[in-house]
């Protein structure tokens, strides 16, 4: 038996350091309200109050925004919870303030483009 302890000593190969993989994520996509002459400031305040939450600050703004530009982002989210949103801002019914209206609002989805 040799005297030196490293004689023994198993050497194993350089392994290169393995590269971090970045959580795959899901693609966004943006819901998209719609402006129409068919329901009120109220309407959509409370529509965007019982469906997202949002105060009446809020929803008078996004209400400001569609009837100033045609149309505003309410979210960016995934493609499922996008549908399932829309599918309740159509479901809404109409705005009862407004004698004409027969209908709700109508949203849109849109894939958010890469930067």
């Amino acid at each position: 038996m040799s005297s030196d302890p490293l004689e023994n000593t198993l050497v194993l190969p350089k392994r290169k350091a393995k590269k971090k993989k970045k959580p795959k994520q899901f693609p966004k996509f943006n819901l998209i309200l719609w402006n129409d002459d068919d329901h009120s400031y109220e309407y959509v305040i409370l529509m965007l109050r019982s469906l997202f939450g949002f105060e009446p600050e809020k929803g008078f703004q996004v209400a400001q925004t569609v009837d100033q530009r045609g149309n505003a982002i309410l979210l960016t989210t995934t493609k499922e919870y996008a549908e399932l949103k829309q599918e309740q801002i159509h479901a809404f019914g109409p705005d009862h303030m407004i004698p004409n209206c027969v209908g709700s609002m109508s949203a849109t989805i849109e894939p958010v483009e890469d930067d």
